[in-house]
């Protein structure tokens, strides 16, 4: 176990800046999830953990030690990959003893068998030791590159999308998985992935990356209900967080006069104001959309999706689209006239300009 720090870290690569000004601050024993679109950075972070890359400024941490000059060996970390770091013509228990034989911390026969049995029986995958890694399917090729990770007890483990190649019912298999072994560990885990769903269902705290900065950190709660700006609205959430063009007159929310117009509540401790009039963002999730007879505002169903135990609707209110979530026994057809309301306790504001949360500090 370790804790990770990472203090103002810039990454550049010739003329392109990977990781601008970026820090992080990963507790032992913490499940911590990197979270961002395709090219955000999550990679370059992993291997500068890793020892795999230099930083071209700002420091590396691990248990208070400054690394910069450490190697990849001498940092004793794992890294999991999407694609399986698996010797095909191996068994598994050929692949799970391999990083044990290691001239830097050789271990004895007795402890290389004992380190096997313990990962097999954790990940499930005794009965595939004596099986050749290129017969296996991709779940259990995932669970023995996990486990080639597990033999060395390392004191950070780095996981690199390691699910994503994966059918979706295996992933979320996986996902719990994966949660429990950091749990039965007590490991300190940095898992990177573009999935909010993988992100939000398994961290302890999850950050929010884009063009290789830190768009705010917190718990997966904190992010989901209190977004930092409408770059983390629209991204975390599934469905994402309605964002929808209004100023406020007279204490009111007001998308389209008369037409559109819902009540709206400020909350208590808004680092600003927003002024009368001014070009706003209403940021509200599709759970607080609420459909009901009376309700202020007209809207046609533009679009029904049925998800079982629940139908998330696309709603049309002249130009404007919007969604809302409703119970799966929701009787309703495209181009349906409905009315609906919304939460106002639960309406976040944006600064038009700057995409900014009016409930935090610049």
């Amino acid at each position: 176990m370790a804790h990770i720090e990472l203090k103002n870290i810039v990454k550049k690569f010739g003329s392109h800046t990977a990781l601008d000004g970026l820090s992080l601050d990963i507790a032992d024993g913490e499940f911590f999830v990197l979270l961002g679109e395709t090219g955000a950075g999550k990679t370059t972070t992993l291997r500068l953990i890793a020892g795999l890359e230099k930083p071209t400024e700002g420091q590396v941490f691990i248990d208070g030690v400054d690394v910069a000059g450490w190697g990849a060996a001498e940092r004793d970390v794992a890294l999991v990959l999407q694609q399986y770091s698996l010797y095909p013509r191996y068994t598994v228990r050929e692949n799970l003893a391999f990083p044990l034989k290691s001239k830097i911390r050789p271990h004895s026969k007795a402890e290389i068998d004992e380190r096997i049995a313990r990962a097999a029986r954790t990940l499930r995958i005794e009965h595939l030791l004596d099986r050749k890694t290129d017969r296996l399917s991709g779940g259990e090729m995932q669970r023995v590159s996990i486990g080639r990770a597990i033999v060395r007890k390392p004191r950070v483990f780095l996981m690199d999308e390691p699910l994503s190649a994966l059918d979706a019912k295996l992933r979320e298999a996986l996902r719990t998985e994966l949660k429990n072994l950091q749990k039965q560990l007590g490991a300190t885990f940095l898992f990177v992935t573009h999935d909010q769903i993988e992100a939000m269902s398994m961290g302890d705290k999850v950050a929010v990356l884009n063009h290789g900065r830190i768009i705010q950190s917190g718990t997966p709660q904190e992010i989901y209900n209190n977004p930092r700006d409408t770059y983390v609205a629209s991204f975390v959430g599934s469905p994402p967080m309605n964002l929808i063009d209004g100023k406020l007159v007279s204490g009111r929310a007001v998308m389209t006069p008369t037409t559109f117009e819902l009540p709206y509540a400020a909350p208590a401790g808004m680092a600003s104001n927003p002024a009368e009039g001014q070009s706003l963002v209403f940021g509200i999730r599709p759970e607080d959309v609420h459909l009901e007879a009376g309700a202020p505002v007209e809207a046609k169903v533009h679009d029904v999706e049925n998800h079982g135990v629940e139908k998330i609707l696309t709603l049309r209110v002249g130009d404007t689209h919007l969604r809302a979530t409703v119970p799966a026994q929701t009787s309703v057809v495209i181009e349906d006239a409905v009315r609906f309301a919304w939460n106002p306790q639960r309406v976040v504001l944006f600064d038009k300009a700057s995409g900014r949360s009016l409930r935090h500090s610049a």
